[in-house]
């Protein structure tokens, strides 16, 4: 079909799930981490102190999407998206609420568990499942809702600190969260269903057949994933993570490099939309073995800025890779694994990606607190990122042929 009439008929579902990864954003760090130096403050944190809570919490939001993410499969999307909302707004009142340092685990779990974890995971499975012809574009159009969080949230609550408590922003946010309950209840009113779906976007894995979860596990390829996908959660979530931090040693305002951000925002954008257009027209598996490159050199850029014309050509770089993964990798799973299982296969790379947005904070806040700043980390991340290109590189040729040969062509 032609993209106008699949954007016409198509609508209403792709509008849900690009609301579901919308509000993920108030458990992303992108949006959790402008209150950082507030938290550190008011709590007497140190940045490994805080990089160690927010591991804690978001470690045991992995550790649940294991079970929690396979619960795509089983309900409708209407119903699970109804309460991870709900979730997310008590979530981010707890947060606004919370007067004690020892309970920021659990308040950093249930922002992460019911934002980054559940809403943006059932936001990309459902474009996984419903749409198999166009599944690559169909992800980049529900993955606007990270870009437009992107763009819209840090930048709108780092202007409202100025004039409102750090607390009344969270009741906002839990506000915002909930107004997208009636929302997604509305646009998902005639709901697709796996069920009703299965006979006409069904995709068969490797071998001409569905992977479970168990053999998915077993399969040496969700390992060849396993350090590119946690890799770049742990690393890209660190950036952003210690953004008051990096402002201050590249001697910065927080305020003008959070507002290089939408920059970073549009170039992932357009990154989404070209991967997803050359997703459909070549492959999955001709492109994504190069798709941590970029990001390799945006590390160093960042590594070596004196100033901000510098950050933005490393956020130009980390873009294409940001935009590339949020489009690529659900469908390699797809691809390589078939669709009836896709929920629970995908919760395992969900759990990975949760896990590793645990380690980056945890890790380069404890670096800093020893002495090794950010600079000598980030040189370090573009060689990791390096390797993890070659060993995709290498991986994934063995396996084009068999993988290509296994996708369903409709």
């Amino acid at each position: 079909m032609g993209f106008a009439r699949f954007l016409i008929d198509n609508a209403r579902w792709l509008a849900a799930g690009a609301l579901l990864t919308f509000m993920s954003g108030f458990g992303q760090t992108f949006f959790i981490s402008i209150f950082a130096g507030e938290i550190r403050a008011e709590f007497g944190l140190s940045h490994g102190e805080w990089g160690a809570i927010y591991a804690m919490g978001t470690t045991a939001s992995a550790v649940v999407m294991v079970w929690a993410g396979a619960l795509a499969d089983r309900f409708r999307a209407r119903t699970l998206g109804t309460i991870i909302l709900i979730g997310s707004v008590i979530a981010c009142l707890f947060m606004a609420a919370n007067p004690y340092a020892a309970l920021l685990p659990l308040a950093i779990f249930a922002l992460r568990f019911t934002g980054q974890g559940m809403s943006s995971h059932l936001g990309i499975v459902i474009m996984s499942r419903w749409f198999s012809k166009m599944r690559g574009r169909a992800i980049a159009i529900a993955s606007f809702g990270f870009s437009t969080a992107e763009i819209i949230l840090p930048i709108s609550f780092v202007l409202l600190m100025g004039w409102l408590d750090w607390r009344l922003l969270w009741v906002a946010a839990a506000v915002m969260a909930a107004l997208g309950i009636p929302a997604l209840r509305q646009l998902l009113k005639s709901e697709r269903s796996p069920n009703e779906l299965a006979e006409t976007t069904v995709t068969l894995g490797l071998d001409q057949r569905h992977w479970t979860r168990g053999e998915t596990l077993k399969h040496w390829v969700f390992w060849l994933m396993f350090p590119a996908i946690v890799g770049q959660s742990a690393f890209g979530t660190a950036f952003f993570f210690h953004q008051v931090h990096f402002a201050e040693v590249k001697a910065l305002s927080h305020l003008s490099l959070v507002a290089s951000f939408p920059f970073f925002t549009a170039v992932t954008v357009a990154s989404m939309t070209c991967f997803g257009w050359a997703l459909d027209r070549f492959g999955v598996t001709r492109i994504l073995p190069f798709y941590e490159l970029p990001i390799a050199l945006a590390f160093i850029c960042f590594a070596l800025a004196s100033g901000l014309p510098m950050i933005w050509l490393g956020l130009l770089f980390f873009g294409v890779t940001a935009g590339a993964s949020t489009t690529l990798v659900p469908a390699f799973w797809a691809e390589v694994y078939g669709t009836k299982h896709i929920g629970a296969i995908k919760a395992l790379a969900a759990a990975a990606m949760v896990f590793g947005s645990a380690v980056g904070p945890g890790l380069t806040g404890g670096l800093i607190d020893l002495g090794i700043g950010l600079e000598a980390q980030y040189l370090g991340i573009a060689v990791f990122f390096a390797c993890v290109t070659a060993a995709l590189y290498v991986g994934i040729r063995k396996l084009r042929d068999q993988i290509q040969s296994s996708v369903d062509p409709a």
